[in-house]
C-alpha cells in the first residue's frame, strides 16, 4: 500500500500541512507496512506550460528527442507518483477563493493527454481509477453548500472536476473552515481531525 501526500501551502506551519501530517500518522497506524511518498510542491521546481512541453506531450514516446524527454521529466515523475499511489491526500489552502499557484502548476503537469486522460469518439476517459483521494483544505471563511458564500468557492468545484477528468472520482473533501483570526477555527480543526481519523480507516476504492 502506498500513500502519496501532496502539500501546497506557502507556510511550513500552515493548517493544511498540519492536517495532512495527521492524515499520514493515522494512515500509517492503519497500514504499518505501507509506504508514504512526500511531495512538497513549494519545494519542487514546477515549470509553467510552454510550447515545447505541449509539442513533446503530443509526440509519440518512441520518437521523443533527448531534449523533449528532459522537458517531460518532471511531469513523468509526478504522474508516476499518482500511478503508484493507492491513496492520495492533498493539502489545499484557499488562496483568494481558489487554489495556490503551486497546486495549479502540479495539475498542469499531471493532466496529460495520452497518459492520464485518453480521448476517443466517446469523449475523454481518465486513467487513474480505483484510488482514494482526500483533499484537506483550510479556509478563512465558510463556504458550505446552501450558504450565501457558497458561490465564492472556486476551490472544491474546480478540484473535484479536474481530478475526475483524470479518473480520480472517489474524492473526499475535508474542510477546516473559519481559520481567519477571531473565527471559530479550533472547532473546525477538531472536526476535520475527526474526519481524518475516520477517512484513514476506509478501504481502498473500487470505483472505475
Amino acid at each position: 500500500m502506498k500513500l502519496l501526500r501532496i502539500d501546497s501551502s506557502a507556510r511550513l506551519s500552515s493548517v493544511s500541512r498540519q492536517l495532512t501530517g495527521r492524515f499520514v500518522q493515522a494512515w500509517q497506524k492503519e497500514h504499518p507496512q505501507g509506504t508514504v511518498i512526500e511531495r512538497d510542491l513549494t519545494a519542487t521546481a514546477l515549470p509553467l506550460i510552454t510550447d515545447e512541453f505541449v509539442q513533446a506531450m503530443h509526440t509519440n514516446s518512441a520518437t521523443l528527442t533527448a531534449e523533449q524527454k528532459k522537458v517531460l521529466a518532471i511531469s513523468d515523475a509526478l504522474v508516476e507518483e499518482l500511478v503508484q499511489a493507492d491513496t492520495i491526500v492533498i493539502g489545499a489552502p484557499m488562496y483568494n477563493f481558489a487554489i495556490p499557484a503551486p497546486l495549479k502548476a502540479w495539475i498542469d503537469q499531471v493532466v496529460r493527454a495520452g497518459k492520464t486522460v485518453l480521448f476517443s469518439a466517446s469523449g475523454p476517459q481518465g486513467t487513474l481509477q480505483g484510488k482514494n483521494v482526500y483533499v484537506v483544505t483550510s479556509r478563512g471563511g465558510a463556504f458550505r453548500p446552501g450558504t450565501p458564500t457558497e458561490r465564492f468557492d472556486y476551490q472544491e468545484p474546480y478540484l473535484r472536476h479536474i481530478l475526475a477528468f483524470i479518473g480520480l472520482t472517489d474524492v473526499t473533501f475535508i474542510h477546516a473552515e473559519n481559520q481567519k483570526p477571531g473565527a471559530q477555527g479550533e472547532v473546525a480543526r477538531q472536526a476535520a481531525l475527526a474526519q481524518i481519523q475516520q477517512s484513514a480507516r476506509e478501504p481502498l476504492s473500487s470505483a472505475v
